[in-house]
């Protein structure tokens, strides 16, 4: 078993085919035992972007309608939520500032830090950040992360 942290970009891939969708996928294979965590703010991001790409006409509308309820259901039951705190949004202030990141990449950024601290603490195996975006990559690994871009994953 291997523990995961999505962003939104990665993880808007197991709902809508993109460079890096099989390879997602086969993360969030069951017999594969991973465990996935994600922050909570993911839940608004991922379902903004399907419903981007239904307006955009990059999906259709029942494609939509049915990604996102599986999203919905999958986030609830399957994913580890990072709930969002003062102290990691201090964090995340902190971060934006450091590598020059945009809000929600610094949120995301810190509470995938907050998980792999955890574990760390614990003595269990490192974390993995998941993300499709080479600039908070960039910061995740000068943070000390490993990383996986599914982009690299045709």
């Amino acid at each position: 078993m291997t523990t995961y942290f999505f962003d939104s970009s990665s993880l808007v891939k197991r709902y809508s085919k993109e460079i890096g969708t099989a390879w997602v996928i086969n993360i969030f294979r069951p017999i594969r035992a991973n465990r996935i965590y994600a922050a909570r703010i993911t839940f608004v991001e991922v379902i903004s972007a399907l419903t981007r790409k239904a307006r955009g006409g990059q999906i259709n509308l029942s494609a939509e309608i049915k990604a996102v309820g599986r999203f919905r259901r999958a986030f609830h039951g399957k994913f580890r939520s990072v709930e969002i705190s003062v102290n990691l949004t201090e964090h995340a202030a902190q971060l934006a500032r450091k590598h020059f990141l945009r809000g929600y990449d610094a949120v995301q950024l810190a509470a995938a830090l907050e998980i792999h601290r955890e574990r760390n603490s614990l003595n269990l195996s490192p974390l993995i950040f998941v993300c499709a975006d080479d600039k908070l990559n960039d910061a995740a690994k000068a943070e000390g992360l490993a990383v996986e871009n599914p982009n690299n994953y045709s």
